[in-house]
């Protein structure tokens, strides 16, 4: 619920840690787990969006470079919701810098909240649901290990974390290039519209 008010927390890594300890102790049901990953996300959500909506912008441009918010991964975020709108929301849960911005950004660029509760309700059931059930049945698997099952999805489960960050830490530079280009676009229209 913290990470996703905008405060840089390991919030991925713990539930993995807890899935995986729920699959070897039996001490936590995966049920619950899900549950507590998919209420904390959605509630964090809520209130980042109402911090974003009301304080905004400005303070996320004053102090954003505090949480590894630069002045470019906002521009990249408000780039985000112009393309895509809830549908940014939903996959930024799964973007690890982006997860802790995601909803200030939309409260800051005043996404319509009936959009953003949809998207983000959906992808935080999303997000929770894979990150309990993955690693709790590559934690029940590892026991056994009897045969290529487990081992598929545990390679299956580290390409994909690795791969999701490659991609992001590869890409984040080009998609700024553009949402810059894009910003710098939009503010020549405006100037234009503003002399006619």
């Amino acid at each position: 619920m913290l990470e996703s008010t905008g405060i840089p927390l390991p919030a991925e890594s713990l539930l993995i840690l807890a899935s995986l300890y729920a699959s070897h102790t039996h001490h936590f049901a995966p049920e619950w787990l899900i549950t507590a990953a998919v209420s904390g996300a959605i509630i964090g959500d809520n209130i980042g969006y109402i911090v974003g909506y009301q304080v905004g912008y400005h303070l996320l441009e004053k102090h954003g470079h505090k949480i590894g918010l630069h002045k470019d991964r906002l521009t990249l975020g408000r780039y985000l919701f112009r393309r895509v709108g809830g549908v940014g929301v939903l996959l930024g849960r799964f973007i690890a810098f982006l997860r802790i911005l995601i909803a200030p950004l939309a409260g800051a660029s005043r996404m319509s909240w009936g959009i953003f509760t949809i998207y983000n309700a959906l992808g935080g059931l999303l997000w929770g649901t894979f990150y309990v059930l993955v690693p709790y049945e590559l934690g029940s698997q590892i026991e056994s290990f009897t045969g290529p099952a487990g081992l598929g999805l545990a390679a299956v489960m580290l390409a994909l974390l690795g791969g999701s960050f490659l991609f992001l830490r590869h890409h984040e530079h080009a998609l700024i290039k553009k949402a810059i280009a894009d910003e710098k676009r939009r503010e020549a229209r405006k100037k234009k519209g503003h002399h006619h």
